[in-house]
């Protein structure tokens, strides 16, 4: 084996060790956004009643941003006591309601006819 061999052989080691510790991260980084979501779900399990859950997984299909958003403020209103609980269905209408009432955007068209 020549010195070339030596050193790029050295180089493959040092980038499969890179790889390795990336890869490693990456899964420590996965399991605890598992561990993460499933204590949130847990929680939500805990203020929600069976329907307003199944509202919110249904509206998690369409809006999954504006979903999870609405999950960690009831999560903080419940936990800070500020929300009866459990939240029933009719009462995630209404947060859904008001939320949809006050983000509505107004859409335009213009156009004209010229003849």
């Amino acid at each position: 084996m020549s010195v070339d061999d030596a050193e790029l052989e050295e180089i493959r080691r040092r980038k499969l060790l890179e790889y390795e510790r990336r890869l490693r991260e990456e899964a420590a980084r996965e399991e605890e956004k598992r561990i993460a979501e499933a204590r949130r779900q847990e929680v939500l399990r805990r203020i929600l009643t069976p329907e307003a859950r199944q509202r919110l997984t249904a509206l998690k299909m369409v809006r999954p941003e504006l979903v999870e958003n609405l999950e960690e403020q009831l999560i903080t209103l419940a936990m800070s006591g500020r929300i009866p609980l459990p939240i029933t269905d009719d009462q995630l209408k209404r947060i859904l309601n008001d939320l949809a009432s006050r983000t509505k955007r107004e859409i335009r068209l213009r156009y004209s006819l010229n003849i």
